[in-house]
């Protein structure tokens, strides 16, 4: 009868070269296991579109009337006939001049930056209950209707690759696209970072009518 340890050694030895010869075949960085993902493969993971110039955007095109059929059929239920919003869902159209405001409303017209991006999401994320089943030409009809219900292109505006980037929205120069904060060289400090003893509280909410008690009824709380 064999021993479950002569039995294991030779099971250890196989596994062993085997990995080395993964490893001796592997590419630099690699951990020698899988393939390398083919043309095809990657084309269908790779459908970003860059917002600036549009790089990203598939081959066809969308008419403004024909997004109205495709928005009334997988959009109009959720963000309205006219892209007003329904319930609790978001509004596409209005909020023009409003950002700044103590209730902004960010919508396509107010507050998107780049006409391709609008693609972009379309494509990527609606209808809500079936992402990313719309073809290319619908996508691009709907950005299209869209931006007409924004009154930032005409009724004659064809949506394509060529086109959407050219499109000026209102917000574009209020995006900052460049970090304005300084590089700092300062190193994480995470024991014994300030002497307890030069701690001073410089001001508190007590007695500023600021913190309402923690305890009783809601409705007759009162402040300290």
């Amino acid at each position: 009868m064999y021993s479950s340890r002569k039995i294991c050694l030779p099971i250890m030895a196989i596994l062993l070269a085997c990995a080395a010869s993964l490893a001796g075949a592997a590419e630099p960085g690699s951990f020698g296991y899988g393939s390398v993902a083919t043309p095809a493969q990657i084309a269908g993971w790779d459908i970003d579109v860059r917002g600036e110039d549009g790089t990203g955007l598939p081959p066809g095109k969308g008419t403004v009337d024909r997004g109205a059929e495709v928005y009334a059929e997988q959009c109009a239920a959720c963000h309205g006939t006219f892209g007003e919003g329904e319930g609790r869902f978001p509004k596409l159209v209005g909020g023009v001049g409003s950002l700044r405001d103590e209730r902004p409303e960010p919508t396509v017209g107010s507050y998107w930056p780049f006409a391709p991006t609008l693609w972009d999401y379309i494509n990527r994320a609606m209808p809500m209950q079936a992402p990313h089943t719309l073809s290319a030409d619908d996508v691009y009809a709907l950005t299209a209707y869209i931006l007409n219900l924004n009154d930032l292109v005409p009724h004659e505006f064809v949506a394509d690759r060529n086109s959407l980037p050219k499109v000026k929205m209102r917000n574009r120069d209020n995006f900052i696209w460049a970090d304005p904060r300084p590089d700092t060289m300062a190193k994480p400090c995470m024991n014994d970072c300030v002497n307890a003893a030069d701690v001073r509280i410089s001001s508190t909410a007590e007695g500023r009518n600021l913190t309402p008690r923690t305890t009783g009824p809601l409705d007759t709380m009162q402040p300290k």
